[in-house]
């Protein structure tokens, strides 16, 4: 039996376990499938793995529960940014490599600032069919592929059921899909809720989900920086620069915390 310590994080609701993987490596995928088990397990929306690197301080994977392993992660980067400025492993102000490249973040007492990739595969105003209804939809890849759907509905959807049908749907295959819905509640801020893929559920935040619905928003409706996304867990705000339909410097930024740290036995 192997002991491991970990730490459980949470940006903005989004709750993570990190576990410090540089000096005694363990394999990932399984691992991720044990500790996130919310009821068997710690339990939470992925585990975060601090590997070493070349090409900055540090090297954070994502595995999410069902031990898929995405390239991004928004709020989890914010999370592991808090977590290596805590204990010395990086200054505030860090690189970080992921699969997605090298991402910067500015990590403070209990809020990081992180950028995001640069948006790419912007698709506006597809028309999907889902069971009986078809849905105009708009899709963007922030790090990771997201569907935006955007309704006056955002509290009353099942968003499980509505959420896995676009996931899963042939359009998206064979990677699959997160899935956004957003209201509109005034010209600078949305209200949303993220069917992520991985988890197969709602999570209360998703940094490249929000800041997917910003780059939709700020296109659709012409906005400007920056844009206050509310998820069920609290407020992000997405920063970004525009020219024409090209968005760069990306942002976001939120509240980060530590939870507790422990020690398991696998």
């Amino acid at each position: 039996m192997k002991k491991i310590n970990f730490t459980k994080m949470a940006a903005t609701g989004n709750d993570f376990i990190v576990i410090d993987n540089r000096f005694s490596p363990s394999g990932c995928r399984l691992l991720a499938k044990k500790l996130c088990d919310r009821k068997l397990g710690i339990g939470a929306d992925g585990l975060l793995v601090l590997e070493k690197s070349v090409k900055a301080d540090f090297k954070m994977r994502i595995f999410n529960p069902d031990g898929s392993e995405p390239d991004m992660c928004g709020n989890g980067s914010r999370c592991i940014a808090l977590y290596a400025k805590n204990r010395k492993i990086a200054p505030a102000s860090m690189p970080i490599e992921t699969k997605a490249g090298l991402l910067y973040a500015v990590a403070g007492k209990n809020k990081v600032k992180i950028n995001m990739t640069e948006p790419k595969d912007i698709k506006l105003s597809i028309n999907l069919k889902a069971g009986a209804k078809t849905y105009r939809l708009h899709h963007i890849n922030t790090g990771v592929p997201h569907t935006v759907f955007f309704t006056n509905e955002v509290d009353k959807i099942d968003l499980n059921a509505f959420g896995k049908s676009i996931r899963y749907h042939s359009m998206f295959a064979p990677e699959g899909t997160n899935v956004n819905i957003v209201r509109i509640e005034n010209a600078s801020s949305v209200s949303i809720r993220t069917y992520e893929r991985g988890v197969e559920a709602e999570t209360l935040a998703c940094g490249t989900g929000s800041v997917a619905c910003a780059i939709i928003f700020s296109l659709v409706k012409n906005i400007k920086s920056p844009v206050k996304v509310f998820a069920k867990g609290g407020e992000l705000r997405i920063y970004f620069e525009r020219k024409d339909n090209k968005f760069y410097n990306v942002f976001l930024e939120g509240e980060a915390r530590e939870v507790f740290s422990g020690e398991i036995c696998i």
